[in-house]
Order: structure tokens, then C-alpha cells, then sequence
């Protein structure tokens, strides 16, 4: 059976997806995305990484402001989709949007639902010190990411994992359990959706930049999350030695003093105290610079203090 796909997404995330349902052999009618936004220096209008791909592959954009009007759900119904496939779009879809397609609207979600439902669910797993992630297919709702599971892939979040990291794995492994989706139901399978339990709801809220800043009253290994999750925005930041700078990697360990106080300084990174052990700065980056290792940081301040 071949299906006439509309797909919906913005950012990097959603590219894999995308690729994933050009290449199941559905036919991509159309693309929606956010409208171009100012970006870079030069606050110069820019296009989506989804909008970029659909160009790419000369598949017709379409970037309306809302999908609330009568309009919008005209132009959408004219291309006559049979499935509408959401990932990471950012903009609400209306019930009477979610009916259009003879099949509905599938979402790709990354987190374990109903866990981690809303905006930054990637981050807010590695802040609460999850064990595991992963993506979930799902059958759309007018709720937030409330509704039933068709398919779901899991993988372990390691201390390694950051924010990035757990981002490109989780935007791969959505367009595999998208693409598996997608080969089921042309083969006529039809995908059972699974309601979602009841309890263990929660919600990843937006990322806020006040978020990173890093508090050394607090345990150790919750600073280590914070610099994880925040890599590689929106980077958290502390006052280390009288001086506010980005911290980009660190590791709890042990130690005692007092919170926000440096217990040492070598090779292997700069070991500030806090409410609960200590946390070793291993990678930072100052005002106006870049990114560099905790020993280039000591060294250029032995060159300054020469």
C-alpha cells in the first residue's frame, strides 16, 4: 500500500525522520516547518534544517504562522495525505488538523512516555539522573503528547551521555522506529496503539538559560547532570576562582570544604567543593574565548600571572 505522507518537523532532530520516510517508500507530498527565524550574528533569516532537507529533496514547503485557521487546514487537506507525521514541529495541531489525514497523525516523541512529555524531554532525563531513554511512535491527540504508543525503542543513558549525545542517538533511533512504523502499516499490518499508564506522568519543561547556572550548595553529582544535560546548550555556568565561566564537562567526586571553593587545581581538572562531594571542572570556557581543556585554562593563568 503506498501511503501520501505529510511530514512536520524543524529542527536537527526531525532531519533523520524525514530521510527515514522519503527512503520507506511512502510518498512525501509535503513538508511543514516553522517560518524562517532570524539566526547568527548577523540575525539574518534563516531556513529550518527540515526546510533545508524538503528544499534539498524537492519536496513543496509549506511554513503557515498557525494551523488554526480554516485556511491552513485547506491547504493541508488539498494534499490529500493519508498519515501526517509529526517530529518536533513546534506548533499545535488542532483536532480538526489531527482528523484530516485518513490515518491520523503519528508523532515521534523521545523520551519513555509518559514520562518526559513536553518540550525538552532529552535534557530533563539526564538532569534526573534516568537510567534509561528512547522514542516513541505515537498515535496523535489534542493532549501534550498524551497519546496511545504504536512502537517504542529504548537505550541506556551512560554518565558519558550528554545532552548531544543522547540527541543524535535518539534522533536515529526515531527514525528507525519510524521507518519500521512506516513499513508495517504499507504492508497492511495495522499497528495496535497502546494507551499510556496512568501513572508516572511528567513534564519536561522548556529549557530556561537561568537554568544553568550552577549552584555548589548543591550535591555534586547533580552539578555533573546539570553540565551533561546543558552540552551543548544552553552550557552551564559558574563562578570558579572569582571568575564566571562556562563549564562544558565535569565529574563528581569526592571531597569536603566549603561550597564554591576551589580544593585544588592540577592536570586533571579544577575540583571546586559542594554541599555534597566536589566536582571536578575538566573541560570550561572563559568570557570571549573558546572551549578548552581544565590544564590550557591553568596554564594560560600561570602565563598571566608571569
Amino acid at each position: 500500500m503506498k501511503l501520501r505522507v505529510v511530514f512536520a518537523g524543524t529542527p536537527d532532530f526531525s532531519v533523520p525522520c524525514l530521510e527515514a520516510c522519503r527512503a520507506s517508500g511512502a510518498e512525501v507530498v509535503a513538508v511543514y516547518t516553522q517560518p524562517d527565524r532570524p539566526a547568527g550574528r548577523g540575525r539574518k533569516l534563516t531556513p529550518s534544517p527540515v526546510k533545508q532537507a524538503a528544499l534539498d529533496a524537492g519536496i513543496p514547503v509549506e511554513q503557515p504562522e498557525s494551523l488554526k485557521s480554516a485556511e491552513a487546514r485547506d491547504a493541508l487537506a488539498a494534499y490529500a495525505p493519508d498519515l501526517m507525521v509529526v517530529v518536533a514541529y513546534g506548533l499545535i495541531l488542532p483536532r480538526k488538523v489531527l482528523a484530516i489525514p485518513r490515518l491520523g497523525c503519528w508523532n515521534v516523541h523521545a523520551s519513555l512516555l509518559p514520562r518526559w512529555r513536553g518540550a525538552a524531554p532529552i535534557q530533563r532525563a539526564i538532569l534526573a539522573g534516568d537510567a534509561e531513554s528512547g522514542v516513541d511512535l505515537m498515535q496523535m491527540e489534542a493532549g501534550l503528547d498524551t497519546g496511545p504508543v504504536l512502537l517504542e525503542r529504548r537505550t541506556p543513558i551512560s554518565r558519558d551521555d550528554t545532552g548531544g549525545t543522547l540527541h543524535d542517538r535518539l534522533a536515529a533511533l526515531g527514525a528507525k522506529v519510524l521507518a519500521d512504523g512506516l513499513s508495517r502499516v504499507m504492508a497492511g499490518e495495522t499497528l495496535v496503539p497502546q494507551p499510556q499508564p496512568e501513572q508516572g506522568v511528567s513534564y519536561a519543561h522548556k529549557l530556561d538559560k537561568a537554568e544553568a547556572r550552577l549552584d555548589f550548595t548543591r550535591p555534586a553529582i547533580e552539578l555533573e547532570r546539570q553540565v551533561r544535560a546543558f552540552d551543548p546548550w544552553p552550557v552551564a555556568e559558574g563562578e570558579i576562582g572569582g571568575e564566571t565561566l562556562r563549564v562544558w564537562a565535569a565529574r563528581a567526586i569526592e571531597g569536603n570544604g566549603a561550597p564554591g571553593s576551589v580544593l585544588g587545581m592540577s592536570r586533571d581538572g579544577i575540583d571546586i567543593a559542594c554541599g555534597d562531594g566536589a566536582l571536578r571542572v575538566t573541560a570550561l570556557q572563559r568570557a570571549g574565548g573558546k572551549r578548552i581543556t581544565a590544564a590550557d585554562y591553568l596554564n594560560a593563568m600561570k602565563t598571566r600571572g608571569a
